[in-house]
């Protein structure tokens, strides 16, 4: 077969794209003798063609690539318009499981995406606190548990702790303990809150280590990746959506422009 017989049988999208992927394979990775010995060679006239295929077609392989990307983003865009109209339409759908404190009418919402070992999540918190204060009569905050395991090590074992004491109806004092105590966050301080808010210690330590715990975690965390989150701390409030350590008068402003 030479090599425009193949070209014409690579050009549906799919058939490109598995060249693309081998070709990668062979140039990055190639085949090793363990590999030929154990029946898994690729064909070396096979190999020859898909690169000289490369070699003349990369504008192809780019064009490809590009239209990969434009698909996942407007994938992305209508996971996040369709989320957003949720919010709007049906708020304790979008809400699920999450612990919520404030109003409970729930007509406007705050979702918080946050990580305990984040700094940026402390800062917010401290201006979420006083918004909170001000406004806890008619805003609801859900809390959306986002631990950023690759940097932060304790994220994840402190969002098990604030799950657990969630089952005893203490999530948002010991999200606060949390909070407050950051630099601290480790087995000493998950301990020493749970006792301060007189938990039962067998439950919570249970509580925390069980699969619930992870499969509810799980369930935020994909939520966050579905929306395209990248970071901490992230807020929906009623289809508006801002980040990072936000200042109490922005937030302020974000509401007004809801109320109208």
């Amino acid at each position: 077969m030479n090599v425009s017989t193949i070209w014409r049988k690579l050009r549906s999208q799919q058939a490109f794209c598995l060249a693309a992927l081998l070709a990668g394979c062979l140039v990055f990775i190639g085949c090793s003798p363990a590999q030929s010995g154990a029946g898994n060679s690729v064909d070396p006239k096979l190999k020859e063609q898909v690169l000289q295929i490369i070699r003349e077609n990369p504008q192809a392989i780019l064009e490809s690539v590009q239209a990969y990307q434009q698909q996942q983003q407007q994938s992305l865009k209508a996971a996040q318009e369709s989320f957003l109209q949720q919010m709007k339409s049906n708020p304790k759908s979008a809400i699920g499981d999450s612990p919520t404190t404030g109003s409970a009418s729930q007509q406007i919402v705050l979702l918080e995406f946050s990580d305990f070992q984040c700094p940026f999540c402390a800062r917010a918190y401290d201006t979420v606190k006083q918004f909170m204060a001000k406004h806890q009569d008619k805003v609801t905050l859900a809390y959306k548990h986002f631990p950023l395991t690759s940097i932060h090590p304790q994220a994840l074992p402190a969002a098990k702790a604030a799950w657990a004491a969630g089952q005893q109806g203490k999530f948002w004092e010991y999200y606060s303990a949390l909070f407050e105590g950051q630099k601290e966050l480790g087995e000493p301080l998950y301990g020493s809150i749970a006792q301060k808010l007189n938990l039962k210690l067998d439950k919570f330590n249970t509580d925390r280590n069980s699969p619930a715990a992870e499969a509810a975690i799980a369930k935020d965390v994909q939520l966050a990746q579905k929306l395209g989150i990248e970071g901490t701390p992230f807020f929906i409030m009623n289809g508006k959506t801002f980040s990072g350590a936000i200042e109490l008068s922005e937030m302020e402003s974000i509401l007004a422009s809801i109320s109208k």
